[in-house]
Protein backbone atom coordinates (compact mmCIF):
# COMPACT_ATOMS: atom_id res chain seq x y z
CA UNK A 1 0.00 0.00 0.00
CA UNK A 2 3.20 2.18 0.87
CA UNK A 3 4.53 1.82 -2.93
CA UNK A 4 1.26 2.52 -4.33
CA UNK A 5 0.70 5.68 -2.51
CA UNK A 6 4.67 6.64 -3.07
CA UNK A 7 3.79 5.88 -6.99
CA UNK A 8 1.01 8.39 -6.85
CA UNK A 9 2.78 11.06 -4.78
CA UNK A 10 5.78 10.79 -7.28
CA UNK A 11 3.04 10.60 -10.53
CA UNK A 12 1.25 13.86 -9.19
CA UNK A 13 4.97 15.95 -8.88
CA UNK A 14 5.96 14.46 -12.39
CA UNK A 15 2.84 15.87 -13.23
CA UNK A 16 2.84 19.37 -11.86
CA UNK A 17 6.31 19.69 -12.74
CA UNK A 18 5.62 18.84 -16.38
CA UNK A 19 2.79 21.05 -17.01
CA UNK A 20 4.31 24.12 -14.98
CA UNK A 21 6.78 25.15 -18.58
CA UNK A 22 3.66 24.63 -20.52
CA UNK A 23 1.56 27.36 -18.16
CA UNK A 24 4.75 30.42 -18.48
CA UNK A 25 4.91 29.89 -21.89
CA UNK A 26 1.50 31.83 -22.32
CA UNK A 27 3.13 35.03 -21.01
CA UNK A 28 1.48 38.19 -22.15
CA UNK A 29 4.73 39.98 -24.05
CA UNK A 30 4.24 43.99 -22.17
CA UNK A 31 7.17 45.50 -24.46
CA UNK A 32 4.80 44.99 -27.38
CA UNK A 33 2.44 47.88 -25.43
CA UNK A 34 5.45 50.12 -25.14
CA UNK A 35 4.69 53.76 -23.75
CA UNK A 36 2.60 56.17 -26.25
CA UNK A 37 4.82 59.40 -27.34
CA UNK A 38 3.70 62.60 -28.64
CA UNK A 39 4.84 62.65 -32.50
CA UNK A 40 5.63 66.12 -33.58
CA UNK A 41 7.36 67.06 -36.90
CA UNK A 42 9.13 70.22 -37.70
CA UNK A 43 8.15 72.26 -40.71
CA UNK A 44 8.64 75.85 -42.49
CA UNK A 45 6.40 78.11 -44.22
CA UNK A 46 7.94 79.49 -47.81
CA UNK A 47 6.87 83.02 -47.93
CA UNK A 48 7.46 83.04 -51.50
CA UNK A 49 5.35 79.75 -52.30
CA UNK A 50 3.11 79.57 -49.28
CA UNK A 51 3.73 76.11 -48.92
CA UNK A 52 5.11 73.92 -45.74
CA UNK A 53 8.88 72.15 -45.90
CA UNK A 54 10.15 70.05 -43.52
CA UNK A 55 13.33 71.68 -41.97
CA UNK A 56 16.29 70.15 -39.95
CA UNK A 57 17.53 72.54 -36.59
CA UNK A 58 20.91 72.24 -36.43
CA UNK A 59 21.10 71.47 -32.58
CA UNK A 60 18.50 70.77 -30.19
CA UNK A 61 17.93 69.73 -26.78
CA UNK A 62 14.93 69.60 -25.01
CA UNK A 63 14.50 69.01 -21.27
CA UNK A 64 11.34 68.22 -19.05
CA UNK A 65 10.94 71.92 -17.21
CA UNK A 66 11.65 72.17 -13.01
CA UNK A 67 13.55 68.76 -13.43
CA UNK A 68 16.82 67.67 -14.56
CA UNK A 69 15.59 65.30 -16.87
CA UNK A 70 16.91 66.04 -19.97
CA UNK A 71 14.75 64.13 -23.53
CA UNK A 72 16.86 65.17 -25.90
CA UNK A 73 20.40 65.87 -25.33
CA UNK A 74 22.43 67.69 -28.21
CA UNK A 75 20.80 66.28 -31.13
CA UNK A 76 21.87 67.19 -34.28
CA UNK A 77 19.81 67.41 -38.00
CA UNK A 78 16.59 67.24 -36.16
CA UNK A 79 13.65 67.03 -37.77
CA UNK A 80 11.19 64.73 -36.19
CA UNK A 81 10.69 64.32 -32.21
CA UNK A 82 9.29 61.95 -30.26
CA UNK A 83 7.90 63.11 -26.85
CA UNK A 84 6.86 61.93 -23.76
CA UNK A 85 4.01 63.22 -21.90
CA UNK A 86 3.50 63.60 -17.90
CA UNK A 87 1.31 60.50 -16.34
CA UNK A 88 1.41 62.21 -13.07
CA UNK A 89 -0.22 65.44 -14.19
CA UNK A 90 -2.43 67.27 -16.62
CA UNK A 91 0.05 69.35 -18.61
CA UNK A 92 4.11 68.77 -19.70
CA UNK A 93 6.06 71.44 -19.93
CA UNK A 94 8.71 71.37 -22.21
CA UNK A 95 11.82 73.68 -22.91
CA UNK A 96 13.48 73.33 -26.14
CA UNK A 97 17.34 74.89 -25.93
CA UNK A 98 18.75 75.41 -29.34
CA UNK A 99 22.22 76.03 -30.16
CA UNK A 100 22.82 80.04 -29.78
CA UNK A 101 19.11 81.03 -29.36
CA UNK A 102 16.84 81.59 -27.47
CA UNK A 103 14.74 78.70 -25.36
CA UNK A 104 11.42 78.53 -26.20
CA UNK A 105 8.79 76.95 -23.98
CA UNK A 106 5.94 74.69 -24.87
CA UNK A 107 3.08 73.38 -22.57
CA UNK A 108 0.94 71.06 -23.48
CA UNK A 109 -2.05 70.28 -21.90
CA UNK A 110 -3.47 66.70 -21.84
CA UNK A 111 -6.05 64.45 -20.87
CA UNK A 112 -4.82 60.94 -18.72
CA UNK A 113 -6.93 57.89 -18.74
CA UNK A 114 -5.91 54.73 -17.16
CA UNK A 115 -6.58 51.88 -18.88
CA UNK A 116 -6.46 48.11 -17.39
CA UNK A 117 -4.15 46.08 -19.99
CA UNK A 118 -4.10 42.62 -18.24
CA UNK A 119 -2.75 40.96 -14.84
CA UNK A 120 0.84 40.51 -16.48
CA UNK A 121 1.60 44.20 -17.78
CA UNK A 122 -0.59 45.59 -15.41
CA UNK A 123 -2.58 49.33 -16.45
CA UNK A 124 -1.24 51.43 -19.33
CA UNK A 125 -2.39 55.16 -20.15
CA UNK A 126 -4.46 56.77 -23.14
CA UNK A 127 -3.15 60.61 -23.13
CA UNK A 128 -5.01 62.80 -25.33
CA UNK A 129 -4.12 66.54 -26.20
CA UNK A 130 -6.52 69.34 -24.94
CA UNK A 131 -3.89 72.33 -26.32
CA UNK A 132 -0.78 73.69 -26.51
CA UNK A 133 0.71 77.07 -25.58
CA UNK A 134 3.87 78.37 -26.27
CA UNK A 135 6.50 81.20 -26.47
CA UNK A 136 7.46 82.53 -30.05
CA UNK A 137 11.12 82.85 -29.77
CA UNK A 138 12.21 80.50 -32.35
CA UNK A 139 8.77 78.98 -33.34
CA UNK A 140 6.07 80.67 -35.22
CA UNK A 141 3.17 78.29 -34.45
CA UNK A 142 1.88 75.17 -33.73
CA UNK A 143 -0.88 73.08 -34.90
CA UNK A 144 -2.71 69.98 -33.54
CA UNK A 145 -2.34 67.11 -36.25
CA UNK A 146 -3.95 64.42 -33.70
CA UNK A 147 -4.55 64.87 -30.00
CA UNK A 148 -4.26 61.07 -29.67
CA UNK A 149 -0.81 59.95 -28.34
CA UNK A 150 0.16 56.59 -29.67
CA UNK A 151 2.75 53.88 -30.47
CA UNK A 152 2.23 54.01 -33.86
CA UNK A 153 4.14 57.17 -34.99
CA UNK A 154 1.30 58.91 -35.59
CA UNK A 155 2.12 62.85 -35.82
CA UNK A 156 0.47 64.66 -33.12
CA UNK A 157 2.00 68.28 -33.36
CA UNK A 158 3.12 70.62 -36.18
CA UNK A 159 5.73 72.30 -35.31
CA UNK A 160 6.32 75.99 -37.44
CA UNK A 161 9.62 77.60 -37.39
Amino acid sequence: MKKILKSIGIAAIAIGTLSMPLACDVEEDCSMNARAMMQCNLFQIDEETNEKNSIALTTLTVTAFGTDSVIINRESNVSKLSLPLRFSADSTILVFHYQLEPSDTIVVRHYNTPYFLSMDCGYQMKQSIKSVSYTRHQLDSIYIANKEANIYGTENLKLFY
